[in-house]
């Protein structure tokens, strides 16, 4: 018998602490053809979003999916994301929160094929991002992202110096926890 992942509990605790403490948890998200995400709001085959209680109905965190209702532009929709799929969670207002390493799913390369078909993503200045910060020792880091406003997403602008607090509108930082 497989033993459980840490993934799905430590995504509900981090939710949780989120919300205990009057944060907004993001979640960041690599979308394949098992994510049932609005496409339109789809960058570069990943997504952004917020899973507080205020946006989200009837949120279900469980060990192999999250689901739950939102409503993007007026429009609702059922979203259902494979825990293994989820890519980060953290604090909008800070950046706090947790990265998790890429993982392969049952999906492989066919979500190229099924993100062809999806409408024109909005302009960067629109589009949701998320950028995780270097953490030494494990390569360059990259910027994740594009450098877009985001809008409802998280900010993206630049953050503090490391040892600073973020400030609001700060772009977020999450540390890999090995």
């Amino acid at each position: 018998m497989a033993e459980t992942s840490t993934k799905p509990y430590m995504l509900r605790a981090l939710h949780e602490w989120c919300t205990d403490n009057g944060y907004t948890p993001y979640i960041a998200v690599r979308v394949d053809n098992r994510t049932q995400v609005p496409q339109q709001f789809v960058s570069n085959g990943e997504i952004v979003l917020n899973v507080s209680y205020d946006a989200t109905g009837q949120l279900q965190i469980d060990n192999d999916w999250i689901q739950f209702n939102a409503r993007f532009g007026g429009t609702p929709y059922k979203l259902e994301i494979p825990v293994s799929n989820v890519l980060a969670i953290y604090a909008r207002e800070n950046g706090q929160g947790m990265a998790f390493p890429v993982e392969e799913g049952e999906a492989g390369n066919e979500a190229e094929a099924h993100l062809d078909d999806t409408p024109i993503a909005p302009p960067p200045s629109e589009r949701p991002s998320v950028h995780l910060a270097e953490v030494p020792g494990t390569g360059d880091g990259g910027d994740g992202g594009d450098g877009g406003d985001g809008g409802d997403g998280p900010p993206s602008s630049d953050g503090p110096p490391d040892g600073e607090p973020a400030k609001p509108g700060g772009r977020p930082h999450l540390k890999v926890i090995k």
